[in-house]
């Protein structure tokens, strides 16, 4: 069992940064592949970023070269920095850990890029 907490969402311009943390406790975090979702309104759940335990990184095309997942082990974190943040970048974004064919999901933070 895995408890995941998000936090640093927020209202930023377009153009502007956010970095997303994600919290993890209950469980050995280090095994796990860790990713970020996001659902934006009228919109399906999209994959935005993973790493897996070992560092492996896959990205959304639509986020390459603009944002970054990263992975503290020793601090059972996850993060998101976003840059170069566009309105279409609106949305709930979610954690999730991923281990043997179990989903943990958090609450989700809301990030709005606006003027």
């Amino acid at each position: 069992q895995v408890q995941l907490e998000e936090s640093g969402g927020g209202l930023v311009q377009p153009g502007g940064s956010l970095r997303l943390s994600c919290a993890a406790s209950g469980s050995i975090f280090s095994i796990y592949t860790m990713a970020w979702y996001r659902r934006a309104p009228g919109n399906q759940r999209e994959l935005v970023a993973f790493i897996t335990s070992d560092g492996s990184i896959n990205y959304a095309d639509s986020v390459k070269g603009r944002f970054t997942i990263s992975r503290d082990n020793a601090k059972n974190t996850v993060y998101l920095q976003m840059n170069s943040l566009k309105p279409e970048d609106t949305a709930v974004y979610y954690c999730n850990a991923y281990l043997a064919g179990i989903y943990y999901w958090g609450q989700g933070t809301q990030v709005t890029v606006s003027n």
